[in-house]
């Protein structure tokens, strides 16, 4: 019974998010359609992944015929959050929770379902999280099948329109912390300006890469001089500083 209302929860509280994935996913099928992807692919693509940048940066790979180990790459650079998040919530489960449900929760995790998670009163009721996954989830698949058959029914304009939605969520991603933390600022403000500069001064043609490679070499050297230059201090370095 217990179980059976968490799941309920879970279902009400992943709506909002369950709306919120169907529209950013629906922008997200038109580079899914550039890719050469059907709908069914797009579905199963989008349901066991699940995640916004993780698939853009994956569809742009693909556009430009990029290897196996760049698209690999690109995903474990952009997906990295996810193994933190639900090492997180290893501290929110009862210690009569067994392996199997802790794993299944740690394959639910997405930005938004780790937030109300983690928030959760109490024991995290792995339940909770589940019925958050069924509601969005499927939506979030669905939303990418829909732009997929939307920009191969669309005008040309009305999709190249349409697709700076996706641009929109990105920005709306970086504005809010960049405000609050000048590091985060400087961070991005510097992948913009190295970004443009290797693709416009002619430093990597020697070495042969794609434009790939050089988004994930970027991505990991302008996040490891943020992390070494301005650490984020934990709540226990905190109260000895």
């Amino acid at each position: 019974m217990e179980n059976s209302i968490a799941f309920k929860k879970g279902l009400k509280d992943g709506t909002p998010i369950a709306s919120g994935y169907f529209a950013v996913a629906f922008s997200l099928g038109f580079m899914a359609k550039k890719c050469g992807l059907s709908p069914f692919q797009g579905f199963i693509g989008s349901f066991f992944t699940r995640a916004s940048a993780g698939e853009y940066g994956v569809y742009s790979l693909v556009v430009q015929n990029a290897g196996y180990l760049s698209v690999i790459a690109m995903s474990l650079v952009t997906n990295l959050r996810y193994l933190l998040m639900s090492t997180a919530l290893t501290q929110k489960f009862s210690p009569e929770t067994s392996l199997l449900k802790r794993i299944l929760v740690g394959c639910c995790v997405t930005d938004e379902i780790f937030g109300i998670s983690i928030a959760y009163t109490g024991y995290l009721n792995p339940y909770y999280t589940f019925g958050a996954f069924a509601i969005s989830t499927p939506l979030w698949a669905l939303g990418t099948t829909t732009g997929i058959i939307a920009g191969s029914i669309l005008p040309a304009r009305a999709v190249s329109a349409l697709s700076v939605a996706l641009y929109g969520m990105f920005i709306a991603i970086i504005i809010p912390p960049s405000k609050k933390d000048k590091a985060i600022g400087i961070a991005v403000a510097a992948s913009f300006l190295l970004s443009w500069a290797v693709r416009n001064i002619d430093f990597w043609g020697q070495f042969n890469l794609s434009s790939g490679t050089i988004t994930i070499i970027l991505t990991l050297l302008i996040s490891a001089a943020a992390a070494l230059i301005h650490p984020v201090l934990t709540n226990v370095e905190e109260m000895d500083s």
